[in-house]
């Protein structure tokens, strides 16, 4: 991989959590093949990790200092929720998501949300899932709401749920060929989701490459 240039644009990303029981231990796990999409396209790729924010109490009240903390210190140029792990899974990183979402609507951060980080966005936003049939290992022809050359022609799928209606404030921009919602974008925000894994695709497909950079601020 040859890089021209230092990054100039750091992207946090979420990652999701693996239970390992015969270790007796919970780790964070990221697929190396994410941070090399994004080192790619040419931005820094730094792991949020889900045990920052700390949930207090029966209730879960999150204790959001050290996430804060952490955002301030790597200030983030844009931020990518990744996918793995159901919704309610695992309340740490749904903790985590929530409030990422929430800290980039204020500061207006530009956020890209892949598989599970599209449905994260769309439930932050109010909408709520429905089981998806034929949409794991798979790949579908992209019905699209937009011009054809900005979207890859067929995308892979590995995902059980999916966005029953498109959430206020965005709008659809790509379906799958049953009418599943496969891509949305933020009405006001740089906010995209997308229901596919940009770095499954090998090798790394272009448009998928031109439109994280256009949207994470080659601007």
């Amino acid at each position: 991989m040859i890089i021209n240039s230092e990054p100039k644009i750091v992207v946090g990303i979420t990652q999701r959590i693996d239970s390992l029981e015969g270790r007796a231990e919970i780790r964070d796990a990221l697929d190396q093949r994410l941070p090399q999409w994004l080192v790619q396209a040419g931005f820094l790729p730094v792991a949020i990790p889900n045990s920052l924010l700390a949930l207090n109490g029966a209730n879960g009240t999150p204790d959001s200092v050290m996430l804060d903390y952490w955002l301030r210190v790597f200030k983030p140029g844009a931020l990518i929720l990744s996918g793995g792990n159901d919704i309610g899974e695992f309340p740490s990183r749904d903790a985590t998501e929530n409030y990422i979402l929430s800290w980039a609507e204020i500061h207006r951060v530009p956020l890209l949300g892949i598989c599970r980080g599209m449905q994260m966005m769309a439930v932050w936003a109010g909408s709520e899932l429905v089981k998806a049939e034929g949409h794991v290992g798979s790949r579908h022809q992209l019905v699209l709401q937009d011009l054809p050359k900005e979207w890859p022609a067929s995308v892979n799928s590995y995902h059980n749920w999916k966005v029953s209606t498109c959430p206020e404030q965005f709008e659809v921009a790509a379906r799958a060929e049953d009418g599943a919602i496969e891509a949305i974008r933020h009405a006001r925000l740089p906010w995209e989701g997308w229901m596919w894994h940009p770095e499954r695709e090998d090798p790394f497909n272009q448009q998928d490459t031109m439109r994280i950079k256009r949207l994470f601020g080659e601007r």
